[in-house]
């Protein structure tokens, strides 16, 4: 079992964010089987709202459907194997990972295809001389406003696919921007002519839920969920319960999340919907609202933000290699001194993030504090960030929550590579892993009964997709 041991000079410790997989692999003890059964579902959504879905209801003598399947439709499967209902849920487009398109059928004058990949640096112009094109092709294929357009944000490993005739002419260009979609350019005479071509993306719909037996991930994994989406579940309810020193044998979660397809293919997950996590005897909620303006946001069913105000931990570290102590003996000066932060160790050049929306009112060095950032946050609120390599921000920028201010180092008055943080209300320090951190904005009032009608169905499906995996396991 994970102690509880705030006061060691090295706990092990992991907020939901990458480092999640250094961590989340910590083991209790002896490895064992998932202790609930696993089961993953998915159904159709009757409107194409992609953030609401019909509430499932069960009957409690069996575990089905509350309509009956027919012959020819799978039947329930219980005991963790998985269910794919190949159902529509929305045709809302959305992004997929980049692939080339399919055998593109280019005129029946092309005898050449070469594929290229958009290097780092690369220009469209130093892309098309590279291969042998000339500056009146970047031209002629450019003067297409579609074309330009879209050309213009080609990325680093992105592949252009270029075709041409026996005499080497440019005849066609494809450009792959997404799985489902494609520029196709084709020439008609002494012009190019542009085409933005989409395939539909179908969103369904799966459920999955487990028992913690070892650690979420291996929980997760057991349950079919992939490594993107158990990161998901821990950055959903990571404000609330450390994923390393609160989780408990026995603790279970149970999720509605997004599979997406290409004619019928799956193509990978998409968001979280709905979620529930009990940690301890604690039952957490949580539901994916997109309001009016198209953000989107997990809350809790009150409608009360999951996300705080401010970020637990503003790095991915390995481990705390100092506590907040009012009494510390200083490892370098060998002399007690207040250790009025945390020292999170992590390798030099690791990411630091604002802790918080804020504006920067040091951005510095001495001998003392290396390099160093402090952070106004309102009227009340500093974050100190000390021992920095590199500072990423000045005085005087504005910054938010999550942006990078600079990376880990090992400058000033210090024995390794650390950062060092520092939590300040009203001018008194306190501890950064205790202090009550405020609350991030709630569902606004003007949006409640539309979070309310989109909210409830998603979550009484969540519980009737509970309830049906409960009688499966128990058959």
């Amino acid at each position: 079992m994970i102690k509880q041991d705030y006061k060691s000079s090295r706990i092990k410790r992991n907020f939901p964010t990458a480092r999640l997989f250094h961590h989340l692999k910590l083991r209790w003890g002896e490895i064992s089987a998932v202790a609930g059964g696993i089961t993953l579902l998915a159904i159709a959504l009757a409107s194409g709202d992609e953030d609401t879905i019909p509430p499932i209801t069960a009957d409690e003598n069996q575990a089905s459907f509350s309509e009956p399947l027919t012959s020819d439709e799978p039947k329930f499967i219980a005991n963790g194997e998985r269910l794919e209902l190949p159902l529509k849920w929305s045709d809302k487009l959305v992004e997929a990972p980049q692939m080339l398109p399919d055998n593109p059928k280019p005129n029946e004058e092309l005898i050449t295809e070469k594929e290229v990949t958009v290097r780092s640096g690369d220009t469209l112009s130093a892309i098309f001389k590279r291969n042998g094109f000339s500056a009146r092709d970047v031209y002629l294929v450019t003067k297409d406003p579609v074309a330009e357009e879209t050309l213009r944000k080609i990325r680093p490993g992105q592949h252009l696919l270029f075709g041409t005739d026996k005499n080497n002419q440019l005849q066609t260009l494809y450009y792959t921007i997404a799985v489902n979609e494609t520029l196709q350019i084709k020439r008609e005479g002494e012009e190019f002519v542009a085409e933005l071509k989409k395939r539909p993306i179908e969103i369904r719909q799966a459920f999955a839920s487990g028992s913690i037996n070892d650690s979420l991930f291996s929980a997760g994994k057991q349950a079919g969920l992939s490594d993107n989406l158990i990161v998901k579940l821990a950055n959903i309810f990571g404000w609330d319960i450390d994923f390393v020193l609160d989780v408990r044998k026995n603790d279970s979660f149970a999720l509605i999340y997004q599979t997406k397809y290409l004619d019928g293919e799956y193509i990978g997950d998409g968001e979280i919907v709905a979620a529930q996590f009990v940690n301890q005897g604690n039952i957490y909620r949580a539901v994916r609202y997109t309001d009016k303006d198209g953000e989107a946001n997990y809350f809790t069913p009150e409608g009360n933000s999951m996300r705080k105000a401010f970020l637990r931990a503003p790095v991915n570290f390995m481990y705390i290699s100092s506590n907040f102590n009012p009494g510390r003996l200083h490892p370098v000066l060998k002399k007690r001194r207040a250790h009025r932060g945390i020292d999170y160790a992590a390798p030099v050049g690791t990411p630091i993030y604002a802790a918080g929306d804020g504006k920067v009112i040091a951005s510095s060095s001495n001998q003392y504090n290396g390099k160093y950032v402090f952070i106004q946050h309102g009227n009340s609120i500093v974050t100190k960030y000390l021992h920095m390599s590199r500072r990423a921000v000045s005085y005087g920028k504005r910054v938010k929550q999550g942006q990078v201010i600079g990376y880990v180092g090992a400058t000033g008055l210090v024995s390794g590579p650390h950062l060092h943080y520092e939590f300040v209300v009203n001018g008194v320090h306190r501890n950064p892993r205790t202090v009550k951190l405020p609350e991030a904005q709630p569902v606004n009032s003007s949006e409640k009964e539309r979070f309310q009608k989109k909210s409830e169905p998603l979550l009484a499906s969540l519980e009737a997709y509970q309830r049906l995996n409960s009688l499966a396991a128990a058959n």
